[in-house]
């Protein structure tokens, strides 16, 4: 069984169900003891922001805030270089806790040892 879970979550307010399932994932892993690295891409760099997740609705789900929370508590949250860039996102506008990656660190997370990652 992998000890390291990589997340790469693509969606965000464009897909709901694909963005809540893929911070569910995180947040259960994290709480069940799993070194978790979940990685924001595409429309979920906006959940970087402070209050963002709390803009995000979704029914018969766990709300955005407390699991980015747990995450955060938890586990790694990055935010994709790129993704960030295309967003005029920086280092100073991002959550406290969030750090702003590329390809390269997250091919070598996904890569390591006793690792699975998930893609949504």
């Amino acid at each position: 069984m992998a000890k390291k879970l990589v997340i790469k979550v693509t969606a965000g307010a464009d897909a709901p169900e694909r963005c809540s399932q893929a911070f569910t994932v995180a947040a259960i892993a994290v709480a069940s003891g799993v070194d978790v690295s979940l990685w924001l891409t595409g429309e979920s760099a906006w959940f970087a922001l402070p209050g963002r997740a709390a803009e995000f609705e979704l029914p018969h789900a766990a709300p955005l805030p407390d699991l980015l929370d747990s995450i955060l508590a938890g586990g790694r949250l990055t935010l994709c270089t790129q993704c960030a860039a295309r967003r005029d996102i920086t280092e100073k506008d991002v959550i406290k806790g969030v750090r702003i990656a590329g390809a390269q660190v997250f091919v070598q997370e996904a890569m390591a040892d006793e690792t699975q990652a998930l893609v949504y």
